[in-house]
C-alpha cells in the first residue's frame, strides 16, 4: 500500500503518518481499557503516544519491505473492565474510532482550509487516505481484527463457542481479501463506500 508512489517525499510521508496512525489506534485501546478499569495495558508501558511502546518488529519490517505492516495488539483482560462485554466492545472500538477522528479532521482540513500549499494538502490527503483504510479494514468482521472482536460482543451467548472454533481461520480469510482479486475488489467497494460517507459527513 505505502509503495505505490516512486516520490521519496511521499514515500517518507505515507511511512511517518502510517506509524503515527497505528500508534494512535493502539494508543485507542491502551486508554479506552485503562478508563474502563483495567490496569493491564498501562502497567504494561502501552498507555502511551510513543510509537516504540506499540510497533512490532516484523509488522515494522512489512512496512518498509511490503509497504503495509501492523503493531503490537495492546493486552487487556475483559474480567477486570468495568462491564466486561461492554467493555469489550468500547475497547476494540476505540482503535478504530481513532483513526475515523483522524480521518475526519483531515477532510475537515482539506474541505474547510483553502488556504493551505501542496505540500499540507498532500499532507492532510495521506493522512485521510491511510486512516480510511485502518478504519474499514479493522471493522472488517473477522478475527483477529477488531470488527472480530466486535463481532463477538453483539453474538448471542449460545453462538459463541462455534464463532470461537472458526477464529483460527480468520487470517486465512485475511489473506484471501488482501491477495484474490475478486474479494480485493469488494474491500475497495468499501474503501469507495466510506469515502462517500465521509466527504457528505462533512
Amino acid at each position: 500500500m505505502l509503495h505505490a508512489t516512486t516520490d521519496p517525499i511521499v514515500l517518507i510521508t505515507l511511512i511517518t503518518l502510517f506509524i503515527v496512525s497505528i500508534t494512535l489506534h493502539e494508543f485507542g485501546h491502551a486508554a479506552a481499557a485503562t478508563a474502563l478499569g483495567d490496569p493491564t495495558a498501562r502497567n504494561a508501558g502501552r498507555l502511551t503516544v510513543n510509537p516504540l511502546a506499540h510497533l512490532d518488529l516484523f509488522g515494522t519490517l512489512f512496512i518498509l519491505l511490503a509497504g503495509f505492516g501492523w503493531a503490537r495488539p495492546v493486552p487487556f483482560e475483559p474480567g477486570r473492565l468495568a462491564w466486561p462485554r461492554l467493555g469489550t466492545f468500547l475497547v476494540s472500538a476505540a482503535g478504530p474510532a481513532a483513526n475515523f477522528l483522524l480521518a475526519l479532521g483531515a477532510l475537515l482540513a482539506l474541505q474547510h482550509l483553502p488556504g493551505l500549499g501542496a505540500g499540507s494538502r498532500m499532507w492532510f490527503q495521506v493522512l485521510f487516505e491511510l486512516n480510511l483504510v485502518l478504519l474499514v479494514f479493522n471493522l472488517l468482521p473477522i478475527p483477529p481484527l477488531d470488527g472480530g472482536n466486535l463481532l463477538e460482543t453483539l453474538l448471542p451467548r449460545r453462538w459463541l463457542p462455534t464463532f470461537r472454533h472458526l477464529v483460527p481461520y480468520g487470517i486465512v480469510v485475511l489473506l484471501m481479501l488482501v491477495l484474490v482479486p475478486q474479494f480485493r475488489g469488494g474491500l475497495e467497494w468499501l474503501l469507495a463506500a466510506a469515502r462517500g460517507a465521509m466527504y457528505a459527513l462533512v
